[in-house]
C-alpha cells in the first residue's frame, strides 16, 4: 500500500512522477509560449540597434527645429511689442505736450515735467530714451540713461537712418537707426504746426535681453539634453558590445567544450534526479549519433537504450537517491542510432549531498576502442605465445628480479623439469637448482654488436650440445634462447680431428723431406703419399664445404621461419602486441636473424663456389640500370651515415655476365665501403669499357687498410682488425665471395688502401664470354 504525507496525498514513486510530469508541462509551456516573442526580439535586435543612433539623432533635432522656431516666433512678438511700445509713448508724449501748451511748445521745465509724469505713467525701462525737441529737431529735453547727452543736440543730425521718422512722423512708424554707435528702435510723433516732436528711443539689446538669455538657457539646456542622451547612447552600444562579446565568449567557450569532448569521444550528463531529468551534451548525441536536442531527457528515454544485462538506471538512482552512494562509475553499453552497442563508461558525483534536491554531474567516455585493443592485445599476446611454444628453440624470459616469467616445452625437456615444477614467479636460483646437471659448459666470446648477449655451450646429460644465447632486455630482465648444435658439434670434433691428421702428415713429409734429400726415390715415394694426404685433405675440405652448405641449408629454415614470424608481429597485421617492450623485443628478434640469414646465406655462397657447385649463367646486361638498382640497395645505409654516393656509368653498357653474381659483387664491395667510411664521407662507383674489359672502381674516403693487411683480404674468414673495424660486425665472406666471383667470370680483383685516407678496388670483367 503506498505511504501518504501530512495532507493525505501518496508519497510513492508514481505520485512524484506525476508531479515531476505536470511541473515539467507548465515549464515547457511556458517556454512555447515565450520561445516566438523571443526569436522575433532576436530577429529584430539587429534592426533596433542600427535604428537607436537614427531615432536620438532625429529626436534632437525636432527638438532643435520646435524650439528654434518658438524662440524666432517669441523673438517677432517681442519685437513687434516693443514697436507698438514706442509708437503709443511717442503719439502719448506728443499729446501730453499738445495738451500742457495749447500755445507753442512749453519752457524746459515743463518739458521735462511731462516727460517724467509720461515715462513713470508708462512704466518706461531706464535704458529707453523720452525726449521732446523744437521745430529744428533740438532736444529740449530728455529723460533716460541716454538722455542727458542728447539735451540742446540735433536729433535728425544725429540718428543713422531716421530722417523718415522726422519727414512722415507717426505714418513711419518704428524704424531701427543707429546713433552713439547704438542700434535703436525709434519712433517720433510731430507736434502740430510743426512746432516740435516726441522722441522715443529703445536699444535694440535692451529689448531682446530677455530673449537672449531665454535663447542662452535653451541652447545650454539642448546641449546637455544631447550629451546626455549621447552619453546614454555610448553607454548602450558599450554595454551591448559588452554583452555581444560575452556572448560571443560564452559561444566560443560552449564550442571549444564540445569539440574537447566529442575529440575526446565524451559525453556531459547532468542528472537532475528529483525531477527525473537528464541533459546530454552536444557531444553525446555525437558519440551515439542522435539528433542534439536542448530538451531534457528522461530517465526511461535513456533507460532504453542502455543494455539492461549491464546495468539498471532507475535501480541506481534510488541507490544515489536514498543516500547509499554519493557516485558512480560503472562501464555499460549504450544503443546508437544505428542501432549498434556503443561501451560507455559514465562517471559522476553528487554535486552537493546534503541538499534537498540530488543533483549528479560527470561525463561519460566511449571505451569501445579500449575494449577491442584490449581484446586484440589479449589475442596477439595468445599468438605470441603459441609462436614461441612451437618454435624448435628452448625459450625462457626472467624479469629483473630474476624470476620466471614464461617459458615453452623445449626449455623443460632440455632442463628435465615436469610442467608442475615451472611455475611463474619461481626464482631462477630455485629452479637452476632443480634442473639436470650440466656435464660441461664453455662461454663464447661475446661478438661487438653492442647487443650485451651472452652465448653459452653447454653439453646436456644426455650428451646433446645447446648453444645458449642470453640477452637482457631494456628493463633488467632476461631473454635466453637455447638451440640444439649437437650435430655441427659432431662434424667440428671430425673436422678438427681430420686437420690435425692433415697437419701431422704435412709435418712429417717436411720432415722427412729435409732429412732424406739424397734419396730420391723415397722422395718420389713420400712425394706420392704427400699428394694422397693432400687429396685427402682437398676431400676432407670439399666434405667440410658440402657440410656448411647443407648446414645453412638446415639452419636457415628455423631462421625463415623466425624472421616471417617476427616481421608478422612487428608489422602488427593481426593487432598490436599490447607493450612497447614486446615492439622492441621483436624487431631485435627480426634484425638479429635478418643479420644470422645473411651470415648463413654468405657461408652457402662460399661452400657452392669452393665445392665448385656455383654456375655462371652468361647473358647480355645492361650495367647503367643494374648499378643504380645496386646504388638504391645502399642507399638508406649511406643516408644514415650521410655518406654522398656517386656513380659515373655510360648511358649504354653491356656486358655479357651473371646478372645475380654481378650485382652481389656490386652490393658486397659498396656495402663495405659505406661500412668503413666515416660519417659524412664519399663513396665514388666509375665503370668504363677498355679493351675489351669493363673495368669498374669503387673509392672510399674511410679508414684505409694497413699494407700488411692487404695480402689477407679475400680469404674467407678473413677481416682486417683496427680500431674502426671494430664496432662493425661481419664475417669476412663478402670480400671473399666477391673476388671468388669475379675469379668465376675469368676477371679480376685488386685492392689498393692507404690507412687513414681511403681504399679503392678494381674489379676487371671480360665484356664478352
Amino acid at each position: 500500500m503506498a505511504k501518504a504525507d501530512a495532507w493525505g496525498l501518496p508519497t510513492g514513486g508514481l505520485w512524484r512522477r506525476w508531479r515531476w510530469s505536470r511541473r515539467i508541462k507548465v515549464e515547457g509551456n511556458a517556454r512555447i509560449l515565450a520561445a516566438p516573442a523571443y526569436e522575433r526580439l532576436l530577429a529584430i535586435e539587429p534592426y533596433l540597434r542600427k535604428a537607436i543612433p537614427a531615432l536620438i539623432v532625429l529626436f534632437l533635432l525636432v527638438i532643435a527645429a520646435v524650439r528654434f522656431l518658438s524662440l524666432m516666433t517669441w523673438h517677432d512678438d517681442i519685437e513687434r511689442d516693443a514697436k507698438s511700445m514706442l509708437g503709443l509713448m511717442a503719439s502719448n508724449v506728443a499729446q501730453s505736450v499738445q495738451i500742457a501748451s495749447k500755445e507753442g511748445l512749453p519752457s524746459v521745465n515743463e518739458a521735462r515735467t511731462l516727460l517724467n509724469e509720461a515715462t513713470i505713467q508708462a512704466g518706461t525701462p531706464r535704458s529707453w530714451v523720452v525726449a521732446i525737441t523744437n521745430d529744428d529737431f533740438v532736444t529740449l529735453a530728455a529723460t533716460g540713461d541716454h538722455g542727458e547727452a542728447l539735451i540742446s543736440k540735433p536729433l535728425d543730425n544725429m540718428m543713422f537712418g531716421g530722417q523718415p521718422l522726422f519727414m512722415f512722423g507717426e505714418r513711419a512708424g518704428v524704424l531701427t537707426v543707429r546713433m552713439n554707435n547704438i542700434d535703436w528702435f525709434a519712433s517720433v510723433s510731430i507736434l502740430p504746426g510743426r512746432a516740435g516732436a516726441a522722441v522715443v528711443l529703445a536699444p535694440v539689446d535692451s529689448v531682446f535681453l530677455g530673449w537672449r538669455r531665454s535663447v542662452s538657457l535653451n541652447v545650454t539646456l539642448f546641449v546637455l539634453m544631447a550629451g546626455v542622451l549621447m552619453a546614454i547612447l555610448y553607454a548602450y552600444f558599450s554595454q551591448a558590445a559588452r554583452a555581444e562579446a560575452a556572448d560571443q565568449i560564452y559561444v566560443e567557450a560552449h564550442q571549444r567544450i564540445d569539440l574537447a569532448l566529442l575529440r575526446g569521444k565524451s559525453g556531459l550528463w547532468d542528472w537532475d534526479l528529483s525531477r527525473g531529468k537528464m541533459y546530454w551534451s552536444r557531444s553525446m548525441y555525437e558519440i551515439l549519433g542522435y539528433e542534439p536536442t536542448d530538451a531534457m531527457l528522461s530517465f526511461g528515454e535513456v533507460a532504453s537504450i542502455v543494455h539492461p544485462e549491464d546495468t539498471d538506471l532507475f535501480a541506481m538512482a534510488n541507490r544515489i537517491v536514498s543516500r547509499e552512494i554519493d557516485h558512480i562509475d560503472q562501464i555499460f553499453r549504450m544503443r546508437n542510432a544505428a542501432g549498434n552497442w556503443v561501451w560507455m563508461r559514465a562517471r559522476a558525483q553528487v554535486v552537493d549531498p546534503d541538499a534537498s534536491e540530488i543533483h549528479l554531474i560527470g561525463i561519460a567516455v566511449d571505451v569501445s576502442e579500449q575494449r577491442s585493443l584490449a581484446q586484440r592485445s589479449e589475442a596477439a599476446d595468445q599468438r605470441l605465445r603459441m609462436a614461441i611454444e612451437n618454435i624448435t628453440e628452448s625459450f625462457v624470459l626472467w624479469d629483473s628480479s630474476n624470476r620466471l616469467v614464461m617459458s615453452n616445452t623445449k626449455f623443460q625437456q632440455d632442463t628435465g623439469l615436469s610442467p608442475a615444477e615451472i611455475v611463474p614467479g619461481m626464482r631462477r636460483e630455485e629452479l637452476e637448482y632443480r634442473m639436470n646437471p650440466i656435464r660441461a659448459e664453455r662461454r663464447l666470446t661475446p661478438m661487438s654488436d653492442n647487443s650485451g648477449a651472452v652465448t653459452h655451450e653447454r653439453q646436456l646429460a644426455d650428451g646433446r650440445w645447446l648453444q645458449v644465447t642470453e640477452i637482457k632486455t631494456r628493463d633488467g630482465g632476461t631473454v635466453a634462447v637455447g638451440t640444439d648444435i649437437s650435430q655441427i658439434k659432431q662434424q667440428q670434433e671430425k673436422l678438427v680431428e681430420s686437420e690435425r691428421r692433415l697437419m701431422s702428415t704435412i709435418h712429417d713429409l717436411y720432415v722427412a723431406r729435409k732429412a732424406e734429400q739424397d734419396r730420391s726415390r723415397e722422395l718420389v715415394l713420400l712425394n706420392r703419399e704427400y699428394m694422397k694426404e693432400t687429396e685427402r685433405a682437398e676431400a676432407a675440405n670439399r666434405a667440410k664445404s658440402e657440410f656448411l652448405a647443407n648446414m645453412s641449408h638446415e639452419l636457415r629454415t628455423p631462421l625463415n621461419a623466425i624472421i616471417g614470424f617476427s616481421e608478422l608481429m612487428e608489422q602488427g597485421i593481426f593487432g598490436p602486441l599490447g607493450n612497447d617492450r614486446y615492439q622492441e623485443y621483436v624487431s631485435d628478434i627480426y634484425a638479429s636473424g635478418t643479420y644470422l640469414l645473411g651470415v648463413i646465406n654468405d657461408i652457402l655462397d662460399m661452400s657452392k663456389i669452393e665445392a665448385g657447385q656455383f654456375s655462371i649463367n652468361r647473358e647480355a646486361v645492361d650495367l647503367s640500370p643494374l648499378i643504380l638498382e645496386t646504388v638504391r640497395v645502399v642507399s638508406l645505409q649511406a643516408t644514415k651515415k650521410d655518406i654522398e654516393v656517386h656513380t659515373d656509368i655510360p648511358d649504354s653498357l653491356t656486358v655479357r655476365c651473371d646478372r645475380r653474381a654481378l650485382k652481389q659483387i656490386l652490393i658486397n664491395l659498396l656495402s663495405n665501403a659505406v661500412k668503413f667510411t666515416v660519417q659524412g664521407g664519399n663513396v665514388t662507383l666509375r665503370a668504363r669499357p677498355i679493351d675489351g674489359k669493363l673495368v669498374m672502381l669503387i673509392k672510399d674516403t674511410g679508414c684505409g687498410i694497413p699494407s700488411d693487411a692487404l695480402k689477407k683480404l679475400g680469404r674467407p674468414f678473413e677481416q682486417v682488425e683496427n680500431q674502426f673495424s671494430k664496432s662493425h660486425t661481419g664475417s669476412g665472406l663478402g670480400l671473399a665471395i666477391s673476388r671468388s666471383l669475379t675469379d668465376l667470370h675469368g676477371g679480376t680483383l685488386r685492392i689498393r688502401s692507404k690507412e687513414g685516407v681511403g681504399t679503392v678496388v678494381r674489379v676487371t670483367l671480360p665484356l664478352d664470354e
